[in-house]
């Protein structure tokens, strides 16, 4: 299947090379030169500009837009709605706010172009291990674009199977689904990162409290000179607690004791911000995944060491850079 790309920043990039692994035509805009000559190497088509992507594609097109969330996306959507034709679709990849989405839905179907959000996790690991994806849209469009969803995806891998009913979609366990209209899939992507953000304080505090074990503040009696790296890696194997997040962990550590290249500034990209808004508005508590997101705002005035694993996770995952001290 042939897609066009926009954004050939950290996952954008990744995403369009395992399409063409697997078999499929990418081509591909960014206004980084450089990026779109990379991709062009590895058999990609480069395109000028967004309207030389558009006449690239054969009817009917779908453009896949890989672009930081606000002004970039909005322009660049805004710009294909102008462009494309009806029969074609609209991909947006980001982390959107999901009502964008249903606003943008709603301006692109007098157009006849249909829509699609893409929730996409699996960060700057995508291209080996695939992308989790939680998807939303017209169902047609989206059964049209199920040849690249499936490429994207993991697959069944190695994780244990769950006992499905009879009939189940077969697609949450490849490692996509669709969510629902327009919204849907950017809004269950929300959440997911609400729930990241709770996980990573779990842990960041954590480690927090064993790092501590070892302070003058402990009775000289009471205290351990804990290997942080250690207990990481034998959390890995057996462990309820195991998880990615932890693999991520106990690689930070075990290349770095005392993370002294992370400032423990932590960042929020917003969605975290975006699902304590939905929890307030459905009178859902959330006391965990609000704390999480305090913790980071709290994070930029006074650093801990638990704040220092966090920015090594969001390093991990997602290649995220925070200021080095």
């Amino acid at each position: 299947m042939q897609l066009g790309v926009i954004g050939m920043g950290r996952m954008g990039a990744n995403i369009a090379r395992r399409l063409m692994r697997g078999g499929h035509a990418c081509v591909v805009w960014d206004r980084d030169g450089k990026a779109v000559a990379d991709a062009a190497k590895d058999g990609a088509t480069a395109a000028g500009d967004v309207a030389d992507l558009v006449a690239k594609l054969d009817a009917p097109r779908a453009v896949w837009v890989m672009l930081p969330a606000g002004g970039p996306t909005e322009d660049t959507i805004a710009e294909l709605g102008r462009l494309l034709k009806p029969g074609d679709t609209v991909i947006d990849g980001g982390n959107t706010f999901y009502r964008d989405d249903i606003r943008r839905a709603k301006g692109l179907s007098g157009k006849g172009i249909t829509y699609v959000d893409v929730g996409t996790s699996g960060g700057v690991w995508g291209l080996e291990r695939g992308y989790c994806m939680m998807v939303g849209g017209d169902k047609a469009a989206v059964d049209r674009l199920d040849p690249i969803l499936k490429t994207l995806a993991p697959g069944l891998g190695d994780v244990p199977r769950t006992k499905r009913s009879n009939g189940a979609d077969p697609r949450p366990e490849q490692g996509y689904m669709h969510a629902g209209p327009a919204g849907a899939g950017h809004f269950v992507k929300m959440v997911h990162n609400g729930i990241e953000y709770g996980l990573m304080q779990a842990y960041a505090e954590g480690f927090d409290v064993l790092q501590g074990k070892g302070s003058d503040r402990i009775g000289e009696d009471e205290r351990f000179d804990l290997n942080l790296a250690d207990i990481a890696e034998v959390w890995r194997r057996g462990s309820v607690i195991s998880s990615w997040l932890l693999d991520l962990s106990a690689q930070a550590l075990a290349g770095d004791p005392k993370l002294g290249k992370y400032t423990g500034a932590v960042a929020d990209s917003g969605e975290g911000r975006w699902t304590i808004e939905a929890a307030i508005e459905e009178a859902v508590p959330a006391d965990v995944l609000s704390a999480a997101l305090f913790a980071r705002f709290r994070s930029r005035q006074e650093h801990t060491f638990g704040e220092r694993l966090l920015s090594a996770m969001r390093f991990g995952f997602g290649g995220h850079v925070e200021t080095p001290k």
